[in-house]
């Protein structure tokens, strides 16, 4: 019997273990298995494509249970639309979202504003700065000096409207994360801007962190709202994992950026300039066709203008008039002209975006190179124009021969390889030197010359 109750003892001693160990899963969960955090990172623009890179990482973190979401931000501004949608994400969030503007030198300007504010925890790293809300434009001196003083004060109140609207969508942002309020709208309005540690003493961040390791353990244990419910983080020991954008996300990232379309275009039209102007080439009508439609998909991504992109046009129309209208430069300074106002106005529109071009570092060069190598292609198509006739029947004219048979009027010569029937007004012999005066189709008009050439 003795063994049968060691072997009941036993299995007893087990099972008590077991229910031990699931009640402290239950209890203690971080007992049985860390938590884990999805990290992204921003940098660059906002735009459509970031914007849906970020909603993703929020969906997929609320599906897989992650413990929060880190966003690694860097960004210069961005589109009104896609800062708006990744808030709306971010606010209806069921994980906690923290914004990181990282690493030393970095900003969250202008849309970058808008979503730090909007996270549940806001950090910066030292050396990083945050504001200047107010878009590109707004509030500015309004149209053209061609502009009458209706056009001007319609576009004021459109100003006034958007920069209104704007600055209470920050101000109830602020309010919801209970951050400073009045800098939040001064940031919209008047466009200030502060470093991290002038950040953290105004109450517009929580805290400053030199990387992301004391980020996440000076944060654990704090107690933040996610949906209207408060939750308390628990990262330490949390395994962080890296969300990466999807392949398109990658490309759309890319085309959305005002310089890129604005490289791509100039490059486009002059790729088809060369094909139209040596018919055959392939290589440069391919990629001037490829570059146009990377083009096309960076237009439906950026908010662009009209009048900018026919200025463009239009620069390229005159650039080709150059070579065969005598302007002495004329045209080919007004195409180069059209080319640099176009290119600052393509994607001006201040009211949904404050991305525009980059004049001195990326248009000014980009329209330089391409004037260079037109300039350099009209001056080849110019001089070839004035040297005389090389091919052909007519560069035949003046040429000196020598005649094959009697001229008596007409006759065969030999000249430039060939034998010829002729014509002359004069009776020449066998064996005299004719020079050609004129081509009739296939009869070409002699004389005697006095020596052949």
């Amino acid at each position: 019997m003795r063994p049968k109750s060691t072997l009941f003892r036993a299995l007893g001693t087990g099972f008590l273990w077991v229910w031990v160990g699931l009640a402290c899963a239950l209890v203690w969960p971080g007992a049985a298995e860390a938590g884990h955090i999805n990290r992204i990172v921003v940098d660059g623009s906002i735009n459509p494509a970031s914007a849906d890179y970020i909603m993703q990482a929020i969906e997929t973190s609320e599906r897989d249970g992650a413990s929060a979401v880190l966003i690694e931000l860097d960004t210069p501004g961005g589109l009104v639309s896609s800062s708006q949608d990744i808030i709306k994400a971010m606010l209806n969030a069921k994980v906690p979202i923290i914004v990181f503007v990282t690493p030393r030198g970095a900003w969250a300007a202008s849309a970058g504003t808008f979503i730090t504010i909007a996270a549940n925890v806001a950090a910066m790293t030292p050396g990083s700065s945050i504001g200047a809300a107010h878009p590109v434009g707004l509030g500015g001196s309004g149209g053209g000096q061609g502009e009458d003083e209706e056009g001007k004060a319609a576009r004021d109140v459109s100003m006034e409207k958007a920069e209104n609207l704007l600055a209470a969508y920050m101000e109830s942002i602020a309010k919801e994360r209970e951050r400073n309020v009045e800098w939040a709208v001064d940031a919209v309005r008047n466009s200030v801007a502060v470093d991290a540690e002038e950040a953290l003493e105004l109450g517009v961040i929580d805290l400053i962190a030199e990387d992301r390791q004391e980020l996440l353990a000076a944060i654990d244990g704090r107690e933040v709202k996610v949906a209207g419910d408060p939750v308390t983080l628990e990262l330490a020991n949390a395994e962080v994992r890296l969300l990466e954008m999807t392949i398109l996300q990658g490309i759309f990232n890319f085309l959305a950026d005002p310089n890129v379309a604005v490289i791509l275009m100039l490059a486009g039209l002059m790729g088809l300039y060369i094909e139209f102007n040596n018919p055959g080439l392939i290589l440069p009508g391919v990629v001037g066709a490829v570059c146009l439609v990377l083009t096309g998909f960076a237009l439906q991504i950026l908010p662009f203008s009209w009048v900018g992109l026919m200025l463009i046009l239009v620069g390229l129309g005159l650039l080709m008039a150059e070579m065969f209208v005598t302007s002495y430069g004329a045209l080919f300074a007004a195409g180069i002209a059209c080319f640099l106002l176009g290119g600052t106005m393509v994607f001006d529109a201040p009211e949904v975006s404050d991305l525009n071009v980059d004049f001195w570092s990326v248009l000014l060069p980009s329209v330089l190179g391409l004037a260079s190598f037109g300039g350099a292609l009209v001056f080849l198509v110019g001089r070839s124009m004035l040297r005389e006739q090389t091919a052909g029947v007519d560069e035949m004219v003046g040429l000196v021969g020598q005649a094959s048979t009697s001229l008596s009027p007409e006759g065969k010569i030999f000249i430039r390889g060939e034998y010829w029937n002729v014509e002359s007004d004069q009776t020449i012999e066998a064996g005299e030197p004719v020079e050609v005066v004129a081509v009739n189709g296939l009869k070409l008009r002699v004389r005697r010359a006095s020596q052949p050439r």
